[in-house]
């Protein structure tokens, strides 16, 4: 048997990252650009903008800095985010793997 499993965080009752959202803002950091990422994930600029904004409405900080004229780097808060959902993924992965590698009573 096969454990799986989703994970997001939240802030009050609200998701604030999910997968995707957290493969966006991945995605912004190798290319740094937000039309790019986009483009990379099949995505509308209009609906990667969309959920920057949701995620910093929600944070109430900024997580993409966008430059004059083009481009767009993570912030430091941006960074903090993608670190502890990278954390989470991780412990969640594990206790998946070992329930995964034993029989589940």
């Amino acid at each position: 048997m096969r454990v799986r499993f989703k994970v997001w965080l939240e802030e009050g009752g609200e998701p604030i990252i999910s997968e995707g959202k957290y493969r966006l803002l991945k995605e912004i950091e190798r290319t740094g650009s937000i039309l790019e990422a986009s483009r990379r994930l099949g995505l509308t600029y209009k609906r990667a903008h969309s959920q920057i904004k949701s995620i910093e409405e929600r944070l109430g900080e900024k997580i993409v800095e966008r430059k004059r004229g083009r481009g767009a780097t993570v912030t430091q808060a941006g960074r903090e985010l993608l670190r502890i959902y990278e954390k989470v993924l991780s412990e969640f992965d594990r206790i998946a793997r070992d329930l995964s590698e034993g029989p589940l009573e």
